[in-house]
């Protein structure tokens, strides 16, 4: 008899080959069948199972039902460990059918709501599976063979399967198992290639022969990260499925979907099937990514990635534990083990690339309607910006401006003075970005449309299975406004797959294109999830080769190496309460994915904001690393400039501040782009060991020092946040507070946004103009937040804010600041000649427990002023930033 091991993370030694690192001889130990893990306990396992049949007896006489008792093999099987054997939707699984498979039935009480809870068909725990055949040491790894008896109930079970393993790095493990006779579909992702096995990992890899299994551990703490033995593997031509157990409940990750960033475990399904709907709980939305994060017990993280571009879902129960279903592909995993959620998101941007540098002002203040109606009326709210002094780096036109909706053109006469618009934006330091769908009109007498005829010519555009251009209404996903084509999609189980994940609309071709449909690289079925993706590069790099500087691109569908072209909007969103704050999950998610990037539409897209409303997402979204307020068309204006002067004044005064930080936030951009650091982070990234940031998300970080608390509810004055442990500075005023770890409530009337600075920190600011353009040449000022420990450190990274590759070629400043015994220095690491444009004007040194008698720089005197809140100033420094100082205070 084959037996799974029991789920739990104290598992025992499993039956199976155990590799262990030993300098550079590694060790392998193999075992041929997995101990079952009731044996030794005879009474305990009567026990268990007496108890079993007891509650399900006692269940059927409440029902009055009268059916055969279970197996006592699936009794044992608890709730909570039971994987889905049936996971078809839309069937009514009944015993019969469930039978069928060779799996295990048993009714449980349906959850309110409607929702998925237990599983009725479920598999035993002696379900066949793959067997471990042989497992040979290669030089960067193993490699294996696995070799399946009996067939599965899903068509074209693949017999033979292969293993390789690689042990690509201390930290970074890479599994891979495919058809071991004939090639399969991959994701065509530039990955990084390992030349030599780690010598040091700090993870330790076991296998199961008889069923088999995979089960990794972190040395340092034996805590068990992936047990692959749950459940079987299946591995047919459609149907992919293997099922791990985690170490803790706390899992973030699996995009796109609206939700909490702390994922539920209450049997709830992700699917990543990327799809146009307006974001709504419990479907797949704009783009897909198969990454998970978990926090384990005491502090440390992990990070797992599926390189598969299939529909797929993603199942969690309370266990807890996962389980994958991909109908494509291979079964391609990269294990990051961190140890710390910032290093997990590091090492797995090492595989999928870091996010590319944007220019500055792309981190300005963006406004976009659609609907402004013509050239003229987006020229009329430019100026209205302008003369109310509210900052504003690019205007955007929504896909109006086209002629007939044809790419590549613009109204005529409606948009005829865009041109001058255009002019004149760039003649006050502004850009003007256009909306694209990647739809190409077919519809044109031939010769009259040269985007169609040439790329009919040279054979770019999707074709059906018949080998014509496939007709739809294609976005960016691609979304179609017509399920398939127009004339719908052929037969056959590219279209109709033996399985379909739960996908929005049941079918793969829901208001998308045929699965069938041929792209130059494979089928639509393989390539669906890469659209966006694919749109983002091709694009970037025309502009690039256009322009000759950095690109603006932002995308709505999105995949892993996204970051590497593009940014993200969180998609069409409402404007109501709720939808402000899921922005905030959704923004920190994107964060995890290696999209920095990223920021929701404020005041939300589709219906009519209020004036209170607006005026707290404006706040929240100036924020956003994409600060963009947008909206749909037949609804009222809702940029800034149409409200009341107070809330107008509100508005103004948040932009302002978002402005002031923009060498902050640039310098983020920058740590992004070189190693992969997230720039908004959730709480949890910087205070691992506090279990209670594991759920927050109605606050987040801009790097590891500022800390936003924005107010998401209507009629409040206040707001309630989460302070960790330590000092927090009050951003505007230096005020302190010294949390134990504890919420706190804070005032927050309508034109006020709470914002913190972590003691330590050194932030880099400058004196605000209303574009970032004009604000490049004016002073800084330097905020210092002293630790308890009177110390602290901050950087400053610093280019002409366009150019191609700055950093790559040399052509940039940067300069790390650092405070301690009362002496504030100022170190130049790199010097360019944009640096000798730009002053540092004021210190401002929160957390100064005592009245100075002097300040002295570079040992002269100087003026300076200290209030009761313990702030000092000093103002007046005219210092070039390319020069090194130093600063004390007796």
């Amino acid at each position: 008899m084959k037996s799974y091991q029991k789920l739990t993370t104290a598992v025992p030694q499993p039956a199976g080959c155990r590799v262990e690192e030993e300098g550079a001889a590694p060790k392998t130990a193999c075992r041929g069948k997995l101990a079952p893990w009731w044996v030794g306990s005879g009474l305990l396992v009567a026990a268990v199972l007496l108890s079993a049949v007891t509650v399900w007896v006692l269940r059927q006489v409440s029902r009055g039902w009268h059916v055969p008792a279970p197996p006592p093999k699936c009794l044992l099987v608890p709730e909570s460990q039971r994987f889905d054997c049936y996971p078809e939707r839309r069937v009514v699984v009944t015993q019969e059918l469930c039978e069928s498979r060779g799996c295990c039935f048993i009714e449980t009480p349906p959850p309110a709501g409607g929702k998925r809870g237990v599983p009725w068909c479920f598999y035993p725990r002696d379900f066949p599976s793959y067997t471990l055949q042989s497992l040979n040491q290669t030089a960067l790894g193993m490699v294996g063979l696995l070799l399946r008896r009996e067939k599965t109930y899903y068509p074209r079970d693949i017999e033979m399967l292969r293993l390789d393993v690689e042990f690509e790095t201390d930290t970074r493990l890479h599994l891979k198992i495919t058809d071991a006779a004939n090639p399969r579909y991959e994701v065509p992702l530039e990955v990084p290639q390992a030349m030599k096995r780690a010598e040091n990992p700090i993870y330790s890899v076991e296998f199961s022969r008889d069923p088999f299994g995979v089960l990794l551990r972190r040395r340092a703490t034996g805590t068990v990260l992936l047990n692959t033995t749950v459940a079987p593997l299946i591995f047919a031509d459609q149907f992919l499925q293997i099922s791990t157990a985690l170490p803790s409940p706390f899992l973030y990750g699996l995009g796109e979907h609206r939700s909490n960033l702390l994922h539920s475990l209450n049997w709830s399904t992700l699917t990543l099937w990327a799809r146009d709907v307006s974001p709504m709980e419990s479907f797949n939305l704009y783009g897909a990514h198969p990454f998970y994060l978990v926090m384990e017990q005491g502090g440390d993280a992990h990070g797992v990635f599926l390189l598969n571009s299939n529909a797929m879902e993603v199942a969690l129960q309370p266990a807890p534990a996962l389980t994958w279903r991909t109908i494509g592909g291979v079964l391609d995993f990269y294990i990051f083990l961190g140890p710390d959620p910032n290093m997990v998101i590091q090492q797995y941007q090492q595989v999928i690339g870091f996010p590319a540098m944007p220019p500055l002002w792309g981190l300005g203040f963006h406004l976009c309607r659609w609907g402004y109606g013509s050239s003229n009326e987006t020229w009329q709210t430019v100026k209205a910006m302008r003369n109310y002094q509210i900052p504003q780096d690019a205007q955007w036109n929504d896909i109006d401006y086209m002629d007939g909706y044809r790419d590549f053109t613009f109204d005529p006469e409606k948009f005829a003075s865009l041109p001058s618009l255009v002019e004149d934006l760039h003649k006050h330091g502004q850009r003007y970005v256009m909306i694209l769908d990647p739809g190409i009109s077919s519809t044109n007498p031939h010769g009259s449309y040269w985007p169609f005829d040439e790329g009919l010519r040279r054979g770019l555009f999707i074709n059906t299975t018949q080998g014509q251009p496939l007709i739809g209404q294609d976005m960016n996903e691609p979304s179609n406004f017509m399920d398939g084509s127009e004339d719908g999609c052929p037969p056959g189980d590219l279209d109709n797959p033996p399985y379909v994940p739960a996908v929005l609309g049941d079918s793969l071709s829901a208001k998308t294109v045929c699965a069938s449909a041929k792209q130059s690289a494979s089928v639509h079925y393989n390539l669906h999830n890469l659209y966006g993706l694919m749109e983002a590069k091709a694009t970037a790099s025309a502009l690039v080769q256009i322009r000759g500087k950095r690109p603006l691109v932002i995308s709505r569908s999105t995949f892993p190496s996204q970051g590497r072209y593009s940014g993200h909007w969180l998609g069409d969103n409402q404007s109501q309460w709720k939808d402000m704050y899921f922005s905030i999950p959704g923004l920190l998610s994107f964060s995890l994915f290696g999209i920095p990037l990223v920021g929701a539409d404020i005041c939300g897209f589709s219906g009519s904001t209020s004036e209170e409303l607006c005026t707290r997402w404006m706040q929240l979204g100036a924020f956003y690393p994409f600060a963009r307020n947008h909206n749909t068309q037949n609804e009222k204006a809702q940029d800034p400039t149409v409200f009341s002067p107070a809330a107008r004044t509100a508005m103004k005064d948040v932009l302002l501040t978002r402005y002031s930080l923009l060498p902050f936030l640039y310098t983020l951009f920058h740590r992004a782009h070189l190693q992969g650091d997230t720039v908004a982070r959730p709480l949890f990234f910087e205070f691992p060991q506090d279990v209670t940031t594991y759920g927050i998300d109605r606050q987040f970080l801009w790097g590891r020092s500022l800390l936003v608390t924005p107010v998401l509810e209507p009629g409040a004055d206040s707001v309630m946040g989460y302070f960790p442990r330590g000092v927090w500075y009050d951003f505007y005023t230096g005020s302190s507070v010294n949390s134990s770890g504890e919420m706190l409530k804070m005032l927050a009337p309508l034109d006020h946004l709470n914002l913190h600075v972590r003691e330590g920190a050194i932030l880099p600011t400058q004196k605000p103009g209303i574009t970032s353009e004009a604000s490049r040449g004016n002073p800084l000022r330097l905020i210092v937040a002293l630790s308890q420990s009177a110390t602290a450190w901050g950087d400053l990274f610093w280019d002409d804010g366009e150019s191609l590759d700055t950093f790559e070629r040399g052509s940039y400043s940067y300069l790390v600041f650092n405070v301690t015994q009362n002496i504030f220095t100022s170190t130049v690491l790199h010097a360019s000649a944009e640096a000798t444009y730009v002053t540092i004007d004021t210190l401002s040194i929160f957390g100064v427990r005592e009245p100075p008698s002097k300040v002295i720089l570079n040992g002269q005197e100087k003026p300076f002023s200290y209030l009761d809140n313990q702030v000092l100033t000093v103002s007046g420094l005219g210092l070039g930033l390319s020069q090194g100082f130093s600063l004390r205070w007796l």
